[in-house]
């Protein structure tokens, strides 16, 4: 504002009440030099007048600029902007690129950029896998938990393990269905998976530390613990699981593994595999972290004992989500920790986030208590085994032997491999996919080393089976369209 007397130059940012964008503008005009030291603010009538605003809004910014030291006032002469001996501001800011400020910094940043799956948006069919089953019913059923709860519910963040009659409930949801007997205090409640894996890796692991975890994997574990300095080794898999005769002759701290539903292949660990880990781990004084990705959803089999339950030498940590059951934004998890490191998981979620918030703990308990929990589950895998069945049938009509489809009994997704193609031809499928409204993801983000068939990660969970049908035409009509071209430059 380069003449006071002209308001003009101020710039209100419409957010708020009138008095505080005022007050916002003078402050902006002042530390970046456009008002220097010493200069006399128009008068309260004057400026109203200009502004078109009362003399009380101007007054009232008045007021709160002296009371933050921005403006002196003279007696019979008005107000003034104070001597602050600022630098005035030659042009916008400088963005200068600095060196990271920490090793977990240039981690952090390294691994984040690497390629990962991004949403394509607006389109009509989204194959998007990790996508939960809403459904108005539950939407509405949610809406009025979280309303009883507010209701008698204290506002305050809860205890640093969780809610107590969460706990209570997730102890008896995991002895009725997934045989693993666990005290309510050996259960941690967390903010989803991710910090699952943030507190494992600030609890049992050293920068540098080896830790190994499958090929292939869930890609946001695998940048988790990077990001934190582990020495990560992939391990490979097969119709069997982890490849346990493979792990390293130097033991790692931390092995992580999906033996209910190998993510994102689809495998079930075998029972002689899993005595096998647990052979391992205790011979080698290591730790097991087992999370039970997508071991609600099984459709042709009954799921074998966990690791958790088998484990006599509690080495063992296991791991589960409400997210992929419920609604993807409900960030909450468990942990069922080992005796001996209870207080060290427990001391570290405290210092990273005090504990959650305990209206969503108090309705999910009460949720589950009620039945309402597992009748939706009830429900959903119905849903979900249908709509598999819908999606491998429209892709055998329309993809026929083209693709090939790992035998997964479980979960909200399936991988489709296409031997007959190569990586650009995988490209080209997608963008003609993307062209006609559907969405399709590779699977190779899932590898440490990029296997050499490419392959798809295919989820069906978002759509209804008439779109899915739908989605399937779309799928086969782009492999002609790619096979097309393909004749063309043979």
């Amino acid at each position: 504002m380069a003449n006071p007397e002209n308001p003009m130059f101020l710039e209100l940012d419409g957010e708020g009440a009138a008095y505080q964008q005022l007050t916002r503008a003078f402050k902006a005009a002042i530390l970046d030099g456009s008002l220097s030291g010493g200069t006399r603010l128009p008068p309260s009538r004057a400026l109203a007048q200009e502004l078109g605003m009362s003399r009380i809004t101007v007054l009232s910014a008045y007021d709160q600029l002296r009371a933050e030291g921005y403006l002196q006032s003279r007696v019979g002469s008005g107000s003034y902007v104070s001597e602050l001996q600022l630098t005035p501001r030659s042009g916008p800011p400088k963005t200068t690129r600095i060196a990271p400020p920490s090793r977990y910094a240039e981690r952090s940043l390294r691994h984040s950029a690497q390629t990962t799956y991004r949403a394509h948006q607006g389109l009509r069919y989204e194959l998007q896998f990790g996508e939960t089953l809403l459904t108005p019913p539950l939407n509405n059923a949610w809406g009025r938990e979280l309303a009883r709860a507010a209701s008698y519910t204290s506002l305050e963040r809860t205890v640093s393990r969780g809610s107590p009659a969460l706990r209570e409930q997730v102890s008896k949801y995991l002895i009725s269905r997934r045989g693993v007997r666990a005290d309510p205090d050996d259960i941690l409640i967390v903010n989803g998976t991710q910090q699952a894996y943030a507190l494992a890796a600030r609890v049992l692991l050293n920068e540098g530390d080896p830790m190994v975890m499958e090929e292939p994997h869930y890609f946001a574990a695998w940048r988790a613990f990077a990001a934190h300095g582990a020495e990560l080794q992939a391990v490979r898999t097969d119709d069997e699981g982890l490849v346990c005769a493979e792990l390293p002759d130097v033991p790692p701290r931390l092995i992580l593994v999906t033996p209910s539903h190998q993510f994102p292949s689809g495998p079930v660990m075998s029972l002689p595999r899993r005595l096998e880990l647990l052979r391992y781990a205790e011979a080698n004084r290591c730790w097991i972290m087992e999370d039970d990705y997508d071991s609600e959803f099984r459709y042709d089999s009954q799921p074998l004992s966990t690791l958790r339950s088998l484990d006599k030498g509690d080495r063992v940590i296991y791991v589960g989500t409400f997210s992929k059951v419920l609604f993807g934004s409900l960030r909450l998890g468990y942990m069922v920790l080992p005796a001996v490191l209870r207080e060290y998981f427990t001391k570290a979620r405290y210092l990273s986030d005090m504990g959650g918030l305990a209206v969503e703990q108090a309705a999910l308990a009460h949720f589950m208590e009620s039945g309402a929990f597992e009748r939706h589950l009830h429900k959903v895998g119905k849903t979900l085994k249908r709509r598999r069945e819908v999606m491998l049938e429209g892709m055998r009509q329309h993809a026929g032997t083209r693709v090939r489809v790992n035998d997964s009994q479980a979960g909200m997704h399936v991988v489709a491999w296409l031997p007959d193609y190569d990586y650009t031809q995988l490209d080209e499928l997608i963008q003609c996919a993307q062209e006609r409204g559907l969405g399709l993801y590779p699977v190779a983000p899932c590898y440490h080393r990029r296997p050499e068939v490419p392959g798809l990660i295919l989820g069906y969970c978002g759509l209804p089976e008439a779109e899915l049908r739908e989605a399937m035409r779309l799928f086969g009509a782009c492999l002609d369209t790619i096979d097309a071209r393909r004749r063309e430059t043979a």
